[in-house]
This record gives C-alpha cells, sequence and structure tokens, in this order.
C-alpha cells in the first residue's frame, strides 16, 4: 500500500513575498519529491496563499 507524507507552506500577502519567490520555493519542493495537491488563497486578513503538498513514502517512512 502506498503511504505519503504532507507538508503545508503559508505565502502570506507582502509586498515582499512576490509570485517568483513563490514559484523558487515550490521548485526547491519539487526536486525534493514534493507535489501540489492543493492552494488555498484569501485576500482577507492578509491571510495570502496556503499551498498543500505531499511526497510518496516507503514503507519505513522515508521518501520514496
Amino acid at each position: 500500500m502506498k503511504t505519503f507524507e504532507y507538508d503545508i507552506l503559508s505565502f502570506p500577502m507582502t509586498r515582499k513575498t512576490s509570485l517568483a519567490d513563490m514559484q523558487a520555493s515550490l521548485n526547491a519542493k519539487g526536486a525534493k519529491g514534493w507535489e501540489v495537491v492543493s492552494i488555498s488563497s484569501s485576500e482577507f486578513a492578509n491571510v495570502g496563499h496556503t499551498v498543500f503538498l505531499k511526497r510518496e513514502t516507503t514503507a519505513t517512512g522515508s521518501p520514496a
């Protein structure tokens, strides 16, 4: 049976956080086997973007 581990990244809506920074972070995670499964965005209260990722693990819990 396949097993997965999950990670959550937050990108607040600030002038300091650009789409290029978000892309660089996601590319770095992708290089380590992480896959984006969902993104939630909110313009209210400067919540910004929340990204949910997963990657497959081996039977011992290590990344596949």
